[in-house]
């Protein structure tokens, strides 16, 4: 259980690093081509000025720090709504990349579960 632990940890850290730090210094080469409702969803996003700077910076924070060990029951805490923003946002916009989606909000599950301990002190009385 341990091993999974890290490897589900560090996987999902991987990928919000990747994605946050590609948008941070522009690595992604070409935005993929949007039905209406995805171009109506990011115009709505990028109209508001801080909020898309502000996800990317969540999922950086929330990337490096799920690769620490010790901070990995926080990070799962700060990154759930944005992995389930994701998962909705895929669900009803964009169902191609679904799957892919669904890995991330069951490892993010997966450490709910595994840190489930920690949580404790929070919902008891």
């Amino acid at each position: 259980m341990k091993i999974a632990v890290i490897i589900v940890r560090v996987l999902l850290a991987a990928m919000y690093l990747f994605a946050s730090v590609s948008y941070f210094l522009n690595l992604m080469p070409k935005a993929p081509e949007m039905t209406a409702a995805q171009t109506s969803f990011m115009t709505g996003l990028m109209a508001s000025v801080y909020l898309f700077p502000l996800i990317k910076i969540t999922e950086l924070v929330g990337g490096v720090l799920l690769l620490i060990g010790r901070t990995a029951p926080l990070a799962a805490l700060v990154v759930f709504p944005v992995t389930l923003n994701i998962f909705l946002y895929h669900a009803f916009l964009g169902p191609k990349d679904l799957p892919m989606v669904a890995v991330m909000l069951l490892f993010n599950l997966f450490l709910f579960y595994a840190y489930r301990t920690k949580y404790l002190p929070i919902v008891s009385k």
